[in-house]
């Protein structure tokens, strides 16, 4: 397996990280993702993929934020394998590259939310030794 970084030009993110970030986030189309991504980036915004057999089997949207609660964090905005890649490993790999970048980086903490309904993903979370440490109240404005 290989993880690599996915800069907000390269043709991959629509191509290859597109269709497994789909599974995670239906709502995207290939522009949307390119518009976010371009904003997103200024403000920290960054995507790694993980490569099995020479396709993208998994990807992480991640960003260092620094705020008063945990001081430094990298936090997850995304977290997904590809249906076909699950148990395989790929999500264990991407979350601790991920960890390791945000030692790499000076954080504190590995932060990320899942939604409630999303129990496969928290026996996965709680089976990596991550603990719920908050809840995520969230208002919809529009």
């Amino acid at each position: 397996m290989k993880i690599i970084d996915i800069g907000p030009g390269d043709d991959r993110l629509g191509s290859e990280v597109l269709p497994v970030l789909l599974e995670l986030r239906p709502h995207l189309t290939e522009t949307l993702l390119h518009e976010v991504y371009d904003e997103g980036h200024r403000q920290g915004l960054r995507f790694s993929a993980a490569y099995t057999d020479g396709a993208c089997a998994g990807v992480a949207g991640w960003r260092v934020m620094v705020g008063t609660s945990a001081l430094r964090k990298l936090y997850v905005d995304d977290l997904v394998t590809a249906e076909r890649g699950r148990s395989a490993g790929v999500g264990r790999a991407l979350l601790g590259y991920l960890e390791q970048r945000a030692r790499d980086l000076g954080c504190h903490r590995l932060d990320l939310d899942s939604g409630v309904q999303r129990h496969d993903a928290h026996r996965f979370y709680f089976r990596e030794r991550m603990d719920i440490a908050a809840f995520h109240f969230d208002k919809r404005l529009g």
